[in-house]
């Protein structure tokens, strides 16, 4: 069906518009229109550099800051859909609660009924094309600019221009296709012209994606003449039910609260527009108390229709803010939390990928399911278990303790519940390269990918470990035993701090006792092979255990030192003066580092291991 959609548009454009040559005026300013809004949205990505999205994050603590969030930023941007979609992004990032986009969607509604004040209050009154045109020329020199605040401005203000430039040509090209045909002749009074033309503004808005193009496509009409000011409020109603397909699309490839907030957004605006529908008569009788009020003429039924916009609006969401938390209820039971797959991605979506802030903070949160996994993977493949280690008093009498081997396929574990996860973070870190973020931004998630990264080697490394662990640890067998248990000590001790690190407020955090394990671990290092000689000369050890003791002892500080270095990078976020601060208290690096004339760092050396 959908492959013939786009043809049979496009032939009946090409009839219409060899039948009535004026039709041509019309469609090409819903085209600028639209080309405007496009342009538009782009220029606040390039200027906004994130800002919506971090203003949304805090703006949705409460209901009424995310109602009024809603209402400015659609005010400001004339597009509830790129508010909808930025929503749904991040709630799919898991940054907002449901509730909240919740509120910031019903914000929306209500501030999309400026564009309607806008075009009947000023475009069509105003002369606008004449300031279009030097909008659309100053804005072209800003676009080739090289500064992308420059480049944002530049944009931004073209799309402005070519939203004026649209309406106008709409209006225009209604004023003279008014003289040939009379398009008041289809207009049907009563119950069946608010049924039909109900579902006509919904199926417009569906075909254009933009309720804002339809409202201003009904006004000109409406201000032509060619529709009946009834009609053109039940036009008005669709076109709040359609603006919900954006939504509904958008919702397509996020997780399940995306999907949540979709159908709150369908079941607003339907509820909405039903009320609308059902008590029209009163609500017309409103309008006109309203607009006396407010010193709008009788006749001017363009600037009624925005007022009706506006109350049909503000009273679907006083309607619906008392049930809001039953509405929660009702989207949780329809939509169920999906059991969680720890082998699958539970962040990364189509739907975070669109805007920096949420691609960043859904790398953030998948990379510390990876850890999650990884730690479990870690812990299993060490014959240790993860809750009896963080709730240990004394770790090594614990480990000791720890003999009944685990019935683990470390390979088939590692390939479903890091490697997957592992090649989702570095495919969504490889496209935002292509996405042309900000250094920052581009920086922090490059670094998330070398957490990531970091983590599934210590994973590796372990796996190394896995067979003499199960060899050596499993019964008692002396020295041998004894040696293990502290490489397994050791890396339990290593995960505990990393857990307490990600427990402590991020103001808390510092840099300075990950240098310190370091330090230790690097001594450590150093001392193995003096006191794996010194067993093989007593004979605590045979040489076979030692050449496997030592490769393992490599492979165990290696995953060590990535543990340690993957906290660093994911943990401590430190500013230009505490970075300073810690630069000159932290260990330096040469203190940090094997001095050749001493001993060599424990590293796989060959042989049995």
């Amino acid at each position: 069906m959908k492959r013939y959609l786009l043809p049979v548009i496009v032939a009946g454009l090409i009839l219409a518009f060899w039948l009535k040559p004026d039709i041509q005026e019309i469609a090409a300013g819903v085209a600028i229109f639209l080309f405007g809004m496009l342009m538009l949205e782009d220029g606040f990505k390039l200027f906004g550099g994130g800002a919506l999205e971090r203003i949304l994050e805090r703006a949705t603590r409460s209901t009424p800051r995310a109602l009024l969030f809603g209402m400015v930023s659609t005010t400001l941007l004339q597009s509830s859909s790129l508010v909808s979609v930025i929503t749904i992004s991040f709630l799919s990032a898991g940054l907002i609660s449901l509730i909240g986009g919740i509120g910031v969607i019903f914000g929306a509604n209500i501030g999309t009924t400026t564009g309607a004040w806008l075009v009947a209050g000023f475009g069509l009154k105003v002369n606008i094309a004449s300031y279009a045109m030097p909008m659309i020329a100053l804005s072209i020199v800003l676009v080739f600019q090289k500064s992308k605040a420059l480049r944002g401005i530049g944009y931004a203000l073209g799309g402005l221009g070519f939203l004026f430039l649209g309406i106008h040509h709409m209006k225009e090209g209604f004023d003279a296709f008014k003289d040939q045909i009379d398009l008041t002749r289809f207009a049907l009074p009563g119950l069946a012209g608010l049924v039909v033309y109900t579902l006509l503004g919904a199926s417009a808005t569906v075909i254009m994606q933009s309720s804002h193009a339809t409202m201003v496509l009904i006004i000109t009409a409406l201000a032509a003449g060619q529709i009946t000011y009834e009609n053109a409020l039940a036009l008005a109603i669709g076109a709040n039910v359609g603006t919900t397909i954006t939504a509904i699309i958008g919702s397509l490839s996020a997780n399940f609260q995306g999907k949540r907030l979709a159908l709150a957004h369908l079941v607003f605006n339907v509820s909405t527009a039903a009320v609308a529908l059902v008590f029209i008569v009163p609500l017309g009788q409103i309008v006109d108390w309203v607009s006396l009020q407010v010193g709008i003429d009788a006749n001017d039924f363009a600037l009624k229709l925005a007022v009706f916009h506006t109350i049909f609006n503000v009273v679907g969401v006083i309607l619906m803010l008392p049930v809001l938390t039953k509405l929660v209820a009702f989207l949780e039971r329809r939509i169920v939390e999906p059991t969680e797959e720890v082998s699958q991605p539970h962040f990364l979506n189509e739907a975070v990928f669109e805007f920096p802030q949420t691609l960043e903070s859904a790398l953030r949160q998948e990379v510390q399911h990876l850890y999650e996994n990884a730690v479990e993977l870690i812990f299993h493949g060490l014959n240790l278990h993860r809750h009896e280690v963080f709730g240990a008093s004394n770790v090594a009498q614990t480990v000791r303790n720890s003999r009944a081997p685990f019935d683990l396929d470390i390979e088939d574990g590692y390939e479903r519940r890091v490697k997957t996860l592992f090649a989702a973070i570095v495919n969504y870190a490889s496209r935002a390269g292509n996405k042309r973020y900000d250094p920052d931004v581009s920086e922090k998630i490059n670094t998330l990918r070398d957490v990531a990264a970091d983590i599934v080697q210590a994973v590796k490394s372990v796996k190394h470990l896995r067979k003499n662990v199960l060899r050596y640890t499993t019964r008692p067998q002396g020295k041998v035993t004894e040696l293990y248990d502290g490489l397994r000590t050791e890396l339990a001790r290593i995960l505990i701090e990393i857990h307490k690190l990600g427990e402590v407020e991020p103001d808390k955090r510092s840099a300075l006792w990950l240098d310190q394990e370091r330090a230790q671990i690097e001594e450590d290092a150093r001392s193995t092979n003096r006191n794996i000689d010194r067993l093989i000369r007593t004979g605590d050890l045979n040489p076979v255990a030692a050449t496997s003791f030592l490769n393992d002892s490599g492979y165990a500080y290696s995953a060590m030192r990535q543990l340690i270095e993957a906290a660093r990078r994911y943990y401590i976020e430190r500013d230009s003066a505490l970075a300073e601060v810690e630069k000159l208290l932290s260990l330096e690096d040469e203190e940090l580092q094997m001095k050749p004339d001493k001993a060599t760092e424990a590293a796989p050396v060959g042989g049995e291991s």
